[in-house]
C-alpha cells in the first residue's frame, strides 16, 4: 500500500509540473473536504478556466488504462467535491472542466473535458 501513495505522490507532481508547462495556474493540490478529494486545481490561463484534475498513475497497462479507474462513481464524487470547492471560493459563475492526466510508465496523457 505505502507504494501506491508513493506512485500517486509521484504522478501528482509529475501532473502539477506538466501543467506548470502548459501555463496554468496550480491553485490547490491535494485539496480536501468533507465529501473527497481532487488531486488539482488549476487556471488555464488561455481558455480562462477553473479545471479540476484527477491524476491516475500506473506503472504499466497490464490492468487496462488508467483512465478506466475515473469510472461514474468517481466522476460523480469529483463533482461534488468540485461544486463545493466553486461554492466555498466564490468561483460558482466561472468556467470550469473536469481533466484527467493518466500516467503510464513516464508517458503523460492529458484528457480534456474528459467527463
Amino acid at each position: 500500500m505505502k507504494n501506491n501513495f508513493i506512485l500517486g505522490d509521484y504522478g501528482e507532481n509529475k501532473a502539477t509540473d506538466f501543467l506548470k508547462s502548459l501555463k496554468y495556474k496550480i491553485i490547490d493540490t491535494k485539496y480536501k473536504n468533507c465529501i473527497g478529494e481532487i488531486d488539482i486545481v488549476c487556471f488555464d490561463k488561455k481558455e480562462k478556466t477553473y479545471v479540476f484534475v484527477e491524476v491516475k498513475t500506473r506503472t504499466t497497462n497490464k490492468f487496462g488504462l488508467p483512465r478506466e479507474a475515473v469510472d461514474k462513481n468517481k466522476q460523480n464524487k469529483i463533482r461534488l467535491v468540485a461544486t463545493e470547492y466553486a461554492k466555498s471560493h466564490k468561483i460558482f459563475n466561472k468556467k470550469m472542466r473536469f481533466d484527467v492526466i493518466e500516467i503510464v510508465d513516464n508517458n503523460i496523457t492529458h484528457i480534456k473535458n474528459a467527463f
